[in-house]
């Protein structure tokens, strides 16, 4: 499942390679379950939310419903609707409602295709006439505007990927639409700021959108923050916004990410200070200077206990043991301040961990990025699978070179004769 470029989160160019490799980890992963053993759930809740709320935007969007479609937005909104992970309803079935015109566009530029080709212009088209015949609505625009910032991300990574007809061709296109939504935001009434799914996509336009002042980033992130601190996807997206704005930005990085600590303290305990660094770490060796480890370790620790599920278990080991891998081009201090923060995997995996979600591993080894090109789902799920078996045997090298063999249970591992 692809995300709406608004949720999307930064890919470091460290691990960006392996987005692009599709060669099948099949004969390691046999090896690896030889030794190990951990249940792979089909499914889960969070992931059956999503879909579920994708699904009903996507419905009532082909079925014209665009009435009821308004009405759901509006509802699930105000009530502050959220998957089990914290990531509003409403922005789900709002990417449903766009996502066709989204894959059209995206299929297209990857085939090719100008973007002044009609099957690339016919369904942001459309969206706009829907937008006018109901009076320029702020949910309805607000849809649109966020459709239109779909296009622009598509844009610049099909450009970044050498797909169409290259840079020259698709960032301007990428400015325009980018343009288009902030144009469509700014007609909203100034009582929309006062609902997340409107706010959300103001603060969208940071992505990709050129220089800004940081304190005016944080201040609306801020106002996000307050209406749904219980969702990590505003918090981490804070950071990339900030890391993004170069020096600037990275030195109010520190004071932002307190800031947020503070202000989510009774729903998150230390980790609105994780959550905010978690991407701009990664990316950014100027951001590892700035960081106070010891505060940042123990946002770690508040988030599993706080919010103690197996798919933050697995995003937090995912990061530790993939994301943050030293690099050996990274400036020493980088290097330093990663290494400590990975051993934190140790007890992620050992104290914690009892499941594996696949795609969560995949999506480390890709840096995060929501529309990393995966040619085979598959496949791409089954790197995750043979990653997170490798960081797991890394773990138990001792046991399992003593010829012992490591089962995950509910109550955590066990070693076992091989």
């Amino acid at each position: 499942m692809t995300l709406p470029a608004a949720l999307a989160l930064p890919l470091t160019a460290a691990v960006s390679r392996r987005a692009a490799d599709d060669r099948s980890p099949a004969s390691s992963l046999l090896q690896l379950e030889d030794v190990l053993s951990i249940p792979v759930p089909e499914s889960n809740a969070e992931n059956e939310a999503a879909d579920q709320a994708i699904a009903e935007g996507q419905f009532l969007a082909r079925q014209d419903r665009w009435d009821t479609l308004e009405k759901r937005i509006a509802e699930v909104d105000l009530a502050r609707d959220a998957t089990p992970g914290g990531t509003s309803i409403a922005d789900l079935i709002a990417y449903g409602a766009r996502a066709d015109v989204i894959n059209a566009v995206d299929h297209a530029l990857m085939a090719g295709l100008p973007l002044t080709e009609r099957v690339t212009l016919e369904g942001i088209m459309s969206l706009e006439r829907v937008r006018l015949e109901f009076g320029r609505s702020p949910v309805l625009s607000t849809v649109v505007a966020l459709a239109h910032l779909d296009i622009a991300w598509a844009c610049r990574r099909n450009s970044a990927r050498g797909a169409a007809h290259g840079k020259g061709a698709l960032s301007p296109r990428a400015t325009a639409h980018h343009a288009r939504a902030g144009e469509i935001l700014s007609m909203l009434p100034d009582t929309c700021s006062a609902h997340p799914f409107h706010q959300a996509a103001r603060c969208a336009l940071y992505s990709g959108g050129g220089p800004a002042a940081p304190r005016q980033i944080a201040d609306d992130y801020i106002d996000l923050i307050q209406m749904a601190p219980g969702n990590p996807r505003h918090l981490r997206a804070l950071g990339t916004h900030l890391a993004e704005q170069d020096h600037e930005g990275l030195s109010a990085l520190d004071l932002e990410a307190r800031r947020v600590a503070a202000l989510v303290e009774s729903d998150w305990g230390a980790a609105g200070y994780t959550w905010v660094y978690f991407d701009a770490l990664a990316r950014s060796d100027a951001a590892c200077a700035r960081l106070d480890v010891d505060f940042f370790l123990e946002g770690v620790g508040d988030i599993v206990a706080r919010a103690p599920n197996q798919d933050r278990v697995n995003l937090l080991s995912a990061y530790c043991s993939i994301v943050l891998k030293p690099d050996p081009k990274a400036d020493p201090e980088a290097r330093r301040v990663r290494n400590r923060i990975a051993e934190a995997a140790n007890w992620l995996i050992r104290d914690h961990l009892r499941e594996l979600n696949p795609l969560i591993w995949a999506h480390a080894g890709a840096g995060f990025d929501n529309d990393a090109q995966v040619s085979s789902a598959r496949t791409f799920a089954e790197r995750g699978r043979a990653d997170a078996l490798r960081a797991i045997a890394d773990l138990f090298r001792d046991d399992i070179e003593a010829g012992h063999r490591v089962v995950f249970t509910p109550e955590g591992p066990r070693v076992t004769p091989g």
